[in-house]
């Protein structure tokens, strides 16, 4: 089983305790990260590959976790992306960090946590109930009309 972890590009440095806390909790629990970001580099004549890349990945994950304490256009997009493939969404962020309400809509937890520790233990309490989160049909953050 994959997780896709969603994190900006251009924050990704300021973020390495958290993204290697979330890969440290998904490997715990037997699912696999992945870490786009670091797993691909695409200069700016590639963006259409890159972006083909990054719905295909997304498409094969069971879960996306976005860490969003920097706000982020691009986990943003793969944010709704994975919303309209009913995949289910974790939205992490730091307690101090502005809440995004485009991701608060779209996903089915959301985590704000005060420091490593804390997030490592509300992410591995999250990830125990995983399989109820894929089982379920996703309704939340959607407005009929």
């Amino acid at each position: 089983m994959w997780a896709y972890v969603s994190v900006s590009f251009k924050n990704r440095k300021n973020l390495d305790r958290e993204v290697e806390t979330i890969k440290s909790v998904l490997e715990k629990k037997g699912i696999n990260p992945m870490v786009f970001v670091d797993d691909y580099v695409f200069d700016s004549d590639h963006v259409k590959e890159m972006m083909r890349k990054a719905c295909e990945d997304i498409k094969k994950s069971a879960i996306l976790i976005a860490e969003l304490s920097e706000k982020a256009i691009g986990v943003g997009l793969e944010v709704g992306y994975a919303s309209a493939l009913n995949i289910p969404i974790i939205y992490l962020k730091n307690e101090k960090s502005e809440y995004s309400k485009t991701v608060g809509g779209l996903c089915d937890e959301i985590i704000e946590y005060k420091n490593i520790l804390d997030l490592r233990s509300k992410l591995d309490s999250s990830l125990a109930n995983l399989s109820l989160l894929i089982k379920t049909p996703r309704v939340s953050g959607r407005v009929s009309a």
